[in-house]
This record gives structure tokens, C-alpha cells and sequence, in this order.
């Protein structure tokens, strides 16, 4: 870590990782038969309003509030690239207008980037790019809420991993863009908006 683009991906670990490489595979392909600018976006532990309820940091809210446990796997000990939905928003704006082109030769190719050799495809990272302890991401929960959670600590998930941490020199390359809000900052926004829509 951090997992760069042009890092190889050929053997994944679960199902939910085939099926994004699966994605990126067919994508390739597309673009190289119909000449498809093509860009590919691997997203890092996106969190904020409007996101999905079956996500922990949804669960853990409504679980704080209401008195009720929160499970956390690995005893705790993981690490994720929170990515506030605003700032992964900007990014595939800002990727509009970086549209890949079919390179001549290899030797076309910048280094770090992850555009094909064979076709106007590339492969970009939209992430915090940084490492953040699941705990201090709870801890901000908690704070925002100004309630504490009751923690039930357990091991890890199977398939699960135990960090992930995004490369964004390309997105920067690209773009001029770095993501950067806090955890603190976006989780506050996310638990004001939670606090509104839910009435709670």
C-alpha cells in the first residue's frame, strides 16, 4: 500500500473484487473494439449524506442512537481510506475532461499512468489517500452524536481485508485534484444530514 492503479490485480481475493475486476475487464475490451474513451473508477470506503443504509458508518448512527451494540470486526484493528461523497463527486467531475486517448506506442504512456497500451482506457483512483483507524472513524461518530457506542469487538470477516489506502498521484496528475476533507468534518455533515432526514 498504497494500492496504485498499475498495481496487478489478476487474483482476487473475493467475489465482490472479481466482480470490479470483471467490470474494468469487459470496459477494456469495449473500448479497445469500438475505440470508447473509457475511464474506470475504483473508489476508497465512499461515506456522506445520501449514501447507502446497509454501510457501517449508516448502522453504526442508527445503532448509537437507539442503545444498541455496534459490531466492529478485527477487534478494531482496521484501516480504510474514507472518501467524503463531495470530494469523490468533484473527482469524476474533474476526469471529464482528462479523456483518455488511444496511445501510438508504449513508450506514450506516462509513467504511473494506468492508460492502456492498446486502447483508450485507463484505470483511476478516487480516494482520501489516507489511512484511517476504523476507531477514530467511530470516535468521530460518537463525537458528531455526542453519544457513546457500545462496542462488541469481534474477529475479522472471511474475505474481508484488514487496510486499504488509495494512490491518488494519478487523479493529481490528471486533475490538479486531491481530495482532502477530514473525517471529522464530513462525518459531522453526514450526521447533520442524518439527524434531519431521519428526525431523530
Amino acid at each position: 500500500m498504497p494500492y496504485s492503479e498499475t498495481h496487478k490485480v489478476d487474483h482476487q481475493m473475493t467475489i465482490y473484487a472479481a466482480t470490479k475486476k470483471a467490470g474494468e475487464s469487459m470496459g477494456h475490451s469495449y473500448a479497445h473494439l469500438w475505440d470508447l474513451p473509457t475511464t474506470m473508477f475504483r473508489f476508497f470506503t465512499v461515506y456522506g449524506p445520501w449514501g447507502r443504509p446497509d454501510m457501517a458508518y449508516f448502522k453504526f448512527t442508527d445503532a448509537i442512537l437507539n442503545d444498541r451494540p455496534i459490531d466492529i470486526y478485527n477487534h478494531g484493528n482496521m484501516y480504510r481510506d474514507f472518501t467524503y461523497v463531495e470530494d469523490l463527486v468533484r473527482g469524476i467531475h474533474l476526469l471529464i475532461d482528462a479523456v483518455p486517448e488511444r496511445p501510438k506506442s508504449a513508450k506514450d504512456i506516462a509513467e504511473g499512468d494506468s492508460l492502456s497500451p492498446v486502447a483508450p482506457f485507463r484505470v483511476v483512483n478516487i480516494g482520501n489517500s489516507d489511512k484511517v483507524r476504523l476507531l477514530d472513524f467511530i470516535e468521530a461518530i460518537e463525537i458528531a452524536l455526542d453519544k457513546k457506542a457500545i462496542r462488541n469487538y469481534m474477529d475479522m470477516q472471511k474475505g474481508d481485508v484488514p487496510a486499504t489506502w488509495a494512490d491518488t498521484s494519478l487523479l493529481k496528475q490528471l486533475t490538479g485534484y486531491q481530495p482532502q476533507t477530514s473525517i471529522e468534518d464530513g462525518v459531522h455533515t453526514f450526521v447533520d444530514w442524518y439527524r434531519e432526514y431521519y428526525d431523530v
